[in-house]
């Protein structure tokens, strides 16, 4: 792993762990990650709608921004990136996007507001396993207090390993690209347990699905109690079911 600086000072890995790969980085991830697959279940979960104001961390080339940009009518999204190499790749993808998506290069801080709003919406893809520990608490924890009070996360990244075949091949592929101290905690399944301890009411598992890198596992975070958790709190660490639509595990 190659750790980057930004302006500030302040540490960050770039998108395939090495900046000089990063031209690479939507090939690899289209070719060994399904992505097509999981994006899909994101972006299906997401449902964007136009009164809908979306915060995307670690928002690296514009993918994500674009496949959201596709579903119409139009949202108003914010891209957040420390990679200024990245950030500038998306600015280029999003000259043929509505003028409602926008990039900003740092660290998201959960203060970003988008014409005066703070958003309703926080997606983050392939950003959480790379980051050290206090990192992604401090992520999470800015994530809730930023949005909406009837706000939702929603995380698509690596998460718990659960079979020997999936820990090899992340073992193989990620964590050899960005080592292991920051992204085993992913591996042993730390995510929802950060969730609740960031504050939120409900923590679904949507899907997991198996790639060539390891499992990729999508998960919503609500502030407020989902109608099936309505009443319920949930312990630390504890994922309440989600719809029987997308509990199935993706292969």
């Amino acid at each position: 792993m190659s750790g980057q600086r930004d302006e500030d000072g302040k540490g960050y890995t770039p998108l395939l762990g090495i900046a000089a790969l990063t031209p690479f980085y939507d090939a690899v991830i289209a070719i060994f990650t399904r992505e097509g697959r999981w994006r899909s279940l994101l972006i299906a979960e997401l449902s964007p709608k136009p009164e809908d104001v979306i915060v995307d961390i670690g928002s690296g080339t514009g993918r994500l921004a674009e496949q959201i940009w596709r579903v119409p009518p139009f949202t108003t999204y914010l891209g957040v990136d420390p990679d200024e190499q990245a950030v500038a790749m998306a600015r280029r993808r999003a000259r043929r996007m509505s003028e409602s998506f926008t990039f900003r290069t740092g660290f998201f801080t959960g203060s970003e507001l988008i014409a005066g709003r703070s958003p309703n919406r926080i997606v983050t893809s392939l950003v959480l396993h790379q980051t050290p520990l206090a990192e992604k608490r401090r992520i999470l924890h800015a994530a809730y207090e930023g949005l909406q009070p009837d706000g939702v996360l929603l995380i698509a990244d690596y998460g718990l390993q659960k079979t020997r075949f999936m820990q090899l091949l992340f073992r193989l592929t990620v964590q050899a690209l960005d080592g292991v101290q920051d992204t085993q905690p992913n591996a042993d399944g730390v995510l929802p347990t950060l969730l609740n301890e960031a504050g939120f009411a409900a923590v679904d598992e949507l899907a997991r699905v198996d790639t060539l890198t390891g499992t990729i596992t999508i998960l919503k975070a609500s502030k407020t109690p989902t109608s099936a958790a309505r009443g319920l709190h949930p312990a630390p660490g504890s994922v309440q079911s989600s719809a029987a639509a997308h509990r199935r595990k993706c292969r």
